[in-house]
């Protein structure tokens, strides 16, 4: 029996120790073989044409021409699978956001080389990044156009009122019986999210439900992530607060390293953070979300799950569908990586299944369904 083919791999980065050290782990996975490395945009160039790879990863800052700039020449010239190299900052988070906004298909923190249980966890990230990025074709990527000049109120809803976290994943339970017209839309997604997420929260309402999202995504990014989504959509977007109220018309992401909760207080509904463990191998998780919703929502939760690789959320999307909440997933021609999604669909949790330029009106269409 033939060999699989294994996935070709160009490392591009600057620093000679990380593009020792990244290919070095990259070779040691048997589907994987780095093909050549580059330590600047002109090397790059001339060895895309020379070996072929299927996918790059590419250092967000390098000399003579910066990653940006090179990914969105490589995405006009010749689409490919790029996976970005980023350093855990502000301004690498930031950076990070206009390549995944440029067409990289997902990123990976700089490797650190100070623990080798964390080198071993870096590894099997990356990998499993690389291998997903491997299978995506990027030229079939969908996006949706910004508006112009986004104008809308401001106020973030806070509270600096604290409620004791619990443990995630809470048993299935009979929604609440006390009626109650508060909607609640719950938003989960992972590889290729960013960019979606971003896709169908420019088109919903000022006046929308209350919205939470978790995003598989490190801590400074989600901050920053976070604050983009404000700055470029009609809602009001922060990272979400332990104890905050969920108001119309607002939007709360998920902290990177922080499980969000629903929690019903009364006739209310406030954000509830939670630090573990990990579920699913992640934190935030999209099934802690949407199993709280399916608790302490239920008849009026709307659940939707995005591009992602994996199979979080598809469980909880399953118990929020049992609770009487309507659920939506992204279809397979629009997602970046239909693994979350897919999984949602196979075990019959989606009630619907729409492209992504049309999630955002399904879940307005779902909010009419629940005021009937």
């Amino acid at each position: 029996m033939a060999d699989t083919k294994k996935i070709r791999v160009l490392v591009i980065d600057d620093s000679a120790l990380v593009r020792k050290l990244l290919t070095e782990i990259l070779n040691s996975d048997p589907e994987i073989e780095v093909v050549g490395t580059a330590m600047d945009p002109e090397v790059a160039r001339r060895k895309i044409k020379e070996l072929n790879p299927d996918v790059l990863t590419l250092d967000v800052e390098m000399p003579k021409m910066d990653g940006i700039s090179f990914l969105r020449h490589l995405m006009r010239l010749r689409p490919m699978p790029v996976l970005m190299v980023s350093s855990l900052t502000e301004n690498g988070a930031e950076v990070t956001l206009d390549a995944l906004a440029a067409g990289a298909v997902d990123f990976v923190s700089k490797p650190r080389i100070d623990v080798s249980a964390t080198l071993q966890d870096y590894a099997a990230e990356i990998t499993g990044k690389l291998k997903a990025a491997a299978r995506v074709h990027v030229t079939a990527r969908a996006t949706v156009p910004a508006p112009e000049a986004p104008v809308r109120p401001k106020g973030a809803g806070h509270s600096d009122e604290k409620y004791p976290a619990t443990m995630p994943i809470p048993r299935p339970i009979q929604p609440p019986r006390l009626r109650t017209t508060e909607k609640i839309i719950a938003i989960g997604a992972s590889t290729g999210g960013t960019e979606a997420i971003k896709d169908v929260l420019m088109q919903l309402p000022p006046d929308c439900p209350g919205t939470l999202v978790a995003q598989h995504i490190p801590p400074v990014f989600s901050s920053a992530f976070a604050k983009r989504m404000d700055q470029i959509t009609d809602l009001t977007v922060c990272e979400a607060e332990d104890g905050q109220p969920v108001l119309p018309g607002h939007v709360y992401i998920a902290p990177g390293d922080k499980h969000l909760l629903l929690r019903r207080d009364g006739a209310r509904y406030r954000c509830e953070l939670n630090n573990g463990p990990l579920v699913n191998r992640h934190m935030p998780s999209v099934d802690v979300l949407f199993q709280s919703v399916a608790r302490s929502a239920g008849r009026n939760g709307i659940g939707v799950i995005l591009t992602g690789m994996g199979a979080d959320g598809a469980r909880g999307m399953a118990e929020m569908k049992q609770a009487g909440s309507i659920t939506i997933a992204q279809d397979e021609k629009s997602s970046v990586v239909w693994g979350m999604p897919g999984e949602a669909v196979k075990l019959g949790a989606a009630a619907k299944v729409l492209p992504l330029d049309r999630i955002a009106a399904g879940i307005m269409m779902a909010v009419k369904e629940l005021q009937q």
